[in-house]
């Protein structure tokens, strides 16, 4: 077989028949263009990776949901924060869904979260709650409480979130009460659901 420099030799001496020619020559001017164009194209698809303020302020998470418990509360970090996720009962939802005089947005019109999530239930799906676990007021994280009396009575509910900080409450919407320091509700990232039992936050 030719080598490289004996295929040139032969096409400048002119002692290779002009088929064969014709051949090297179309195959070294594709090889060439083929070059060509990955390097004309580098810099659009380098375009497309995540920028390095992304990249520094973290990329999506995704977590299984399958195996949430009802009432179980779990905590994932994204972009350096914790978010909780929790599995709401049929008797929780029911609550959320009740007016409540004791919350200060009840219809979360100062909060933070998606178009999808301004309901009672601030979710997109009724029983999974999805919510960054730091409050408003100070960035200190809240606390869940299931059989706390006083909290339920408050709130109307089998639960909330009371910070131990300051005494912020919360119901399992993450809906803040009147008259405590937290000013707003608490934060409802962007998610979506990539399976029925994943979550992508982010």
């Amino acid at each position: 077989m030719n080598t490289v420099h004996e295929l040139i030799d032969e096409i400048d001496h002119g002692s290779m028949p002009d088929a064969e020619r014709r051949k090297v020559l179309l195959a070294a001017t594709g090889v060439l263009g083929g070059v060509g164009l990955l390097a004309a194209a580098y810099p659009f698809i380098a375009s497309l990776e995540p920028s390095a303020r992304e990249l520094a302020q973290g990329g999506p998470v995704l977590s299984d949901i399958s195996t949430l418990a009802v009432g179980e509360l779990r905590t994932v970090a994204w972009r350096g924060k914790p978010v909780w996720l929790m599995r709401r009962s049929d008797e929780m939802v029911h609550a959320l869904q009740q007016p409540n005089p004791a919350l200060a947005d009840p219809l979360s019109k100062r909060s933070e979260q998606p178009a999808s999530c301004v309901n009672a239930t601030r979710s997109e799906r009724p029983e999974l709650l999805v919510a960054v676990g730091i409050c408003t007021h100070l960035g200190c994280s809240p606390v869940l409480h299931l059989d706390d009396g006083a909290l339920n009575a408050e709130l109307h509910a089998p639960g909330g979130f009371l910070c131990p900080c300051h005494g912020s409450r919360f119901d399992l919407a993450g809906r803040v009460v009147k008259n405590v320091p937290a000013p707003t509700n608490l934060e409802i990232p962007d998610y979506r659901f990539t399976t029925a039992s994943t979550v992508q936050i982010g």
